[in-house]
Formats: structure tokens, C-alpha cells, sequence
């Protein structure tokens, strides 16, 4: 995606195409797995402060551009959402999260299971994470 691709995707979520917005897209779309907001602070093409990152980060989940997941590390992951549309308990998928490299991982293909809630609750997210070792570290 190009900027004008981007733009055109922040417009189209109801959020103004502004240059920090862009760059924090652009960071997200390079990674293949969940980062936090020291890892976008790092990695960023442009120094950004922590603090604008972080509104940039909360807007994107307000509007449904990422998912937010709390993978037991005491800090917030961010993944683009894949979904055209809004978020749904059916575009989450399961997290692996390493005890020992502390990476968080994506199983794209492992849909995190339907539950069956009593009546009068509507859940909005699911954050399903299993833990243990990865293959890098399972050696």
C-alpha cells in the first residue's frame, strides 16, 4: 500500500489521513506479529513520541483499524485488523505468547471458539492466548 492506499483506507475508517497516522499504518503493515508501543517507538521510520504513538494506537482501535491484545506481559499488543469491516468475535484469532523470548505470535488459521453467552451479555472481544515455549526457544 502507498500512501494515497492509506489514506484512502484512514478515510474510509472515518479517521483523517494526518502523517503520524500514516507512518504508525505503515509500521504495522511490516510486521507479521503483534508489537507494542516500545517496539513501534523504536521502530518507527520518524521519531514520534511515546505519547502521540499511543493516541495514534487508540484511535486505530476505536475505529477499528487494530485489535488490541493483552497477552500477559503487562503490555498491550497491536495487530492490523484483516477485516474490511468493523471488528467481530469471528475475525479473532489465537496468540501464542513465548514464556522465554517473550514474542507474541499470530495463529491466523486458529479461530478462537464460539461460546454460548447467557442471555443480557454481548461481548465485543475475545482475547485468547496460549502460552508456553516456541519452536526458537524449544531447542
Amino acid at each position: 500500500m502507498d500512501n494515497t492506499d492509506i489514506e484512502d483506507y484512514l478515510n474510509g475508517k472515518g479517521i483523517k489521513a494526518t502523517a503520524n497516522r500514516i507512518l504508525v499504518m505503515k509500521e504495522l503493515m511490516k510486521v507479521s506479529h503483534p508489537v507494542n508501543l516500545a517496539y513501534l517507538e523504536m521502530s518507527l521510520e520518524f521519531s514520534m513520541d511515546k505519547a502521540s504513538i499511543f493516541r495514534v494506537l487508540e484511535l486505530f482501535a476505536e475505529k477499528d483499524v487494530v485489535h488490541v491484545i493483552e497477552d500477559g506481559s503487562r503490555s498491550l499488543k497491536y495487530e492490523l485488523c484483516q477485516s474490511s469491516h468493523s471488528h467481530s468475535i469471528n475475525d479473532q484469532h489465537a496468540h501464542f505468547y513465548c514464556e522465554n523470548c517473550k514474542e507474541t505470535y499470530c495463529f491466523k488459521t486458529a479461530k478462537v471458539p464460539v461460546i454460548d453467552m447467557p442471555e443480557g451479555f454481548r461481548p465485543h472481544s475475545i482475547n485468547y492466548m496460549i502460552k508456553g515455549i516456541c519452536p526458537k526457544c524449544n531447542i
